[in-house]
């Protein structure tokens, strides 16, 4: 933070500075500014909630209840029953109404089932952007706005600016926490709604107001896995959704010959080199290339196979306004949340489409991951990349 004597934070120190941002930018008191907390159960957003209650303003927590609690999930995810349980715990100990939603039908239509059918089109999901595009951007908004509220505020590690033509989104100031890869289809309306107050703080120094705030969740660990794909086994999950998608086939070469079998094409990712249960005369390795559902063949070959410069991109949310749109911009990309942003040219081709050009060739870029574009911090928006 610019003033290091506020990490500590004795008791009585203000919290307030640039790093926290507790100013929601309303022209009112804050007593009388209401504002709904996504209340996961983890550090982060029960810190949120915390902190805007400590500030001033009228707050409530609200949970989503995603899957039945008797269901096996992943301990290290989010949304599972204990969390529900911590999200209450916390509202309790800081003295604000909670409420349970109930989405397990909406989570299972709109993320659970795309997730099978995206694996089934040979292609690589990413869970967690459906969720905040459905059931935690849409129906918790609604949500919100019933009860009045005059902004929903979460624990997400991004930022909200007020640019000169509306409000931006941008990534964190702490960027080995920065989430704003898995936020990019938030649309300009809710953007509007949106607040995120942690945004300009490192993890650590959120654990400290934890602790200091005395709640119970203050070093409960992150979340990691997708929250209903227990130990990460992926096909199985696949499998319980669309029985028969664990369906054999032949692993191919680029020319054609058959170099072995599989078990089902859900097994496997664009880019990936381990386990693929085959080996070749001269000892080189093989890399996942291609995926046909069609005929459930996994074809492999050398690493400068995967290689590629243009990326296609459907299914645009566009965050620029209009005042400043062209037809191609200067950008750096991510196509995995945890990479080094990548230099490229965007080409917006209509209103739903883009053509993402990169400097240098990027390896393992697969159809269904999220494609996201970046001027400096700024997210500019992002699309789904198109199989290929």
């Amino acid at each position: 933070m610019k003033d290091s004597n506020k990490r500590n934070f004795p008791t009585g120190a203000s919290i307030e500075s640039n790093d926290l941002q507790l100013d929601l930018g309303f022209d009112k008191p804050r007593a009388k500014t209401r504002v709904v907390v996504a209340m996961s159960g983890g550090v982060d957003s029960s810190v949120t909630a915390a902190l805007l209650k400590e500030a001033g303003y009228d707050v409530i927590g609200m949970t989503m209840q995603l899957y039945d609690h008797g269901e096996i999930v992943a301990k290290k995810a989010c949304c599972a029953g204990i969390d529900i349980y911590d999200a209450k715990t916390v509202a309790n100990k800081i003295d604000i109404p909670h409420y349970v939603l109930n989405y397990e039908s909406k989570f299972k239509e709109s993320v659970m089932e795309d997730f099978a059918d995206t694996y089934l089109r040979g292609e690589t999901p990413i869970p967690c952007v459906r969720c905040n595009e459905t059931v935690k951007f849409r129906d918790m908004f609604q949500t919100a706005k019933d009860l009045g509220a005059d902004c929903l505020a979460t624990g997400h590690y991004v930022k909200r600016v007020d640019g000169p033509h509306g409000p931006e989104l941008h990534a964190a100031n702490d960027k080995n926490r920065d989430q704003s890869y898995f936020l990019f289809s938030t649309t300009k309306e809710q953007l509007e709604f949106l607040r995120f107050p942690l945004g300009g703080l490192p993890k650590k120094e959120t654990r400290e107001h934890a602790h200091r705030l005395g709640l119970t969740v203050a070093d409960k660990p992150d979340s990691q896995d997708i929250c209903f794909v227990p130990d990460g086994n992926y096909a199985k999950i696949v499998e319980k959704l669309r029985p028969g998608a664990l369906e054999e086939g032949n692993i191919l070469d680029l020319d054609g010959n058959i170099l072995g079998r599989h078990q089902g094409i859900i097994n496997y990712t664009i880019g990936q080199r381990r386990g693929l249960g085959i080996s070749t005369n001269d000892g080189s390795v093989l890399y996942v290339i291609k995926l046909n559902p069609e005929t459930h063949e996994v074809i492999v070959g050398p690493k400068e196979a995967l290689a590629r410069k243009d990326i296609p991109v459907h299914s645009l949310t566009w965050l620029g306004y209009d005042d400043e749109k062209a037809t191609t911009y200067d950008v750096t990309i991510k196509i995995r949340s945890s990479q080094t942003p990548l230099p490229a040219t965007l080409k917006l081709v209509d209103e739903t489409h883009a053509i993402v050009t990169l400097k240098d060739p990027e390896y393992g870029v697969s159809g269904g991951q999220a494609c996201v574009f970046y001027q400096g911090d700024r997210v500019l928006g992002g699309g789904w990349i198109q199989s290929v």
